[in-house]
């Protein structure tokens, strides 16, 4: 091996455990860059070598994860490990949403292989590989109210509340499919507060969203502590008729009190 990328490999060790004894799981490449005196090339090798060696991942362009011992055979640590890092590196605001936020408050039924991030516009690609999901979704804007701290062994990430995780779930319905929501909503329960839900409720542009999740709450679930104040708000903005499904038919039993057209028989996986 030239010696420059012997030598180079060897530093390039020494940084990665510099990284980790400061509590962090990744770094970018120009972090790499910056600390060695050396041609790309030399460091792309080096980090290549590094990566064959399944000490490091590639997460995205020039932003690697650190593989540490106990996640060894998987290849690949925890997102929440790195999350808070990839998003600062990309300049962008997020929160960690809908099922994986869901797992973080306790909605373990249905613990996802792949990993939900909520984030601003431009939208960003998906990471997918063999180790890896990480879906993207896009928001024109939120509250940072509705946005929680949680601790990880890598510091902080921004997490939705059970509150607007409930509302998003049914704002991206699309992607998951009524009966799964409806799983997680129960699951969720105990832990949405009728202040914060009524609050978040308020400021939340997708009526619709407000429509589904309260009638479901009154209806299937039976709670009209939290459906009530949905009902107040629903009634006070301008909506209309929506069904309950997506892709599915429009024909249904109407629900004239949210509005809500009941075009699917709910079956949760509880």
């Amino acid at each position: 091996m030239h010696r420059e990328n012997t030598v180079t490999y060897n530093y390039l060790e020494d940084f990665i455990n510099k990284i980790r004894s400061k509590g962090r799981y990744s770094f970018t490449w120009s972090e790499a860059k910056n600390q060695f005196d050396i041609s790309d090339k030399a460091l792309n090798q080096a980090l290549y070598r590094l990566k064959t060696k399944k000490m490091i991942a590639q997460i995205r362009k020039g932003f690697y994860a650190i593989i540490t011992p106990e996640y060894s055979n998987r290849g690949m640590i925890p997102v929440n490990l790195f999350v808070d890092d990839l998003m600062k590196s990309l300049n962008k605001r997020y929160y960690v949403g809908l099922l994986s936020a869901a797992a973080l408050h306790g909605a373990s039924h249905q613990q996802p292989m792949e990993y939900f991030i909520v984030t601003e516009k431009p939208a960003l690609r998906n990471i997918k590989n063999k180790k890896l999901k990480i879906n993207f979704f896009v928001k024109k804007q939120w509250s940072d109210e509705d946005i929680i701290q949680k601790k990880t062994d890598a510091g902080y990430i921004n997490v939705s509340t059970p509150e607007l995780t409930a509302l998003d779930l049914f704002y991206y319905m699309d992607s998951f499919g009524i009966n799964r929501i409806v799983t997680i909503i129960q699951e969720l329960m105990e832990e949405i507060k009728i202040s914060t839900l009524t609050k978040t409720a308020k400021n939340y542009p997708q009526v619709s969203a407000i429509q589904r999740l309260g009638f479901l709450l009154d209806k299937e679930l039976h709670n009209e502590k939290l459906a009530e104040p949905l009902l107040k708000i629903v009634t006070e903005r301008k909506h209309q008729l929506v069904p309950l499904a997506l892709n599915k038919t429009k024909e249904g039993v109407v629900d004239d009190k949210w509005k809500v057209i009941q075009n699917i028989q709910i079956e949760s996986d509880l």
